[in-house]
């Protein structure tokens, strides 16, 4: 809507974080709700429409959404990281252990000011919820899938994390700069 592409700026990523940095709150703030909506429709509104007494539908419907985020087929298989649309997804299976995880990512935020760093302990925190309140084997394993992918998503932020090199939230901004060319995090 800019005229800017994402995929060659800020980290390159479609996520919102990388909206924000490079666009600004004005235009992430849309971009971070149409992510959590994107997951949470189909894993809590598609079952209602399909019929079917399975509620397994949904784990299939919102892991979809997911996997349709992260590689999108209208972007080459590039997208955002999932962080967002998993979160909406868990908001729609176990809302419980998706709040549990807004606070531990709201907390590490505050204390980092690293949106990686925050990404991936929601992460952990959301499984460790599962575990501890999920009866439903099937949400744990589709909780500790998306952790593991989490993690593995942000495998360059962890290297720039150990080496003092991450991206921190509230650093005045730049003018966009080509992908790749900027240490941003998520």
């Amino acid at each position: 809507m800019r005229g800017i592409d994402l995929r060659e700026h800020g980290s390159g990523n479609l996520g919102a974080t990388n909206t924000f940095r490079v666009l600004g709150a004005k235009v992430a703030a849309p971009v971070m709700i149409f992510d959590v909506l994107k997951g949470w429709a189909p894993a809590a509104l598609f079952p209602l429409w399909d019929t079917s007494p399975l509620w397994t539908w949904a784990l299939a419907y919102g892991a979809a959404a997911i996997l349709g985020h992260v590689f999108s087929l209208y972007m080459r298989f590039r997208g955002g990281k999932g962080v967002a649309t998993a979160a909406g997804v868990f908001l729609a299976l176990a809302p419980l252990a998706v709040g549990g995880a807004l606070v531990v990512w709201l907390l590490v935020l505050a204390l980092t000011r690293m949106v990686s760093a925050a990404s991936i302990s929601s992460a952990l925190a959301l499984l460790a919820a599962l575990a501890l309140s999920e009866r439903r084997p099937a949400v744990l394993a589709l909780g500790g899938a998306v952790a593991l992918f989490v993690i593995y998503a942000h495998r360059a932020n962890i290297r720039r994390i150990l080496r003092g090199e991450e991206y921190r939230f509230g650093r005045p901004r730049t003018p966009p700069a080509p992908a790749g060319q900027v240490n941003s995090g998520e």
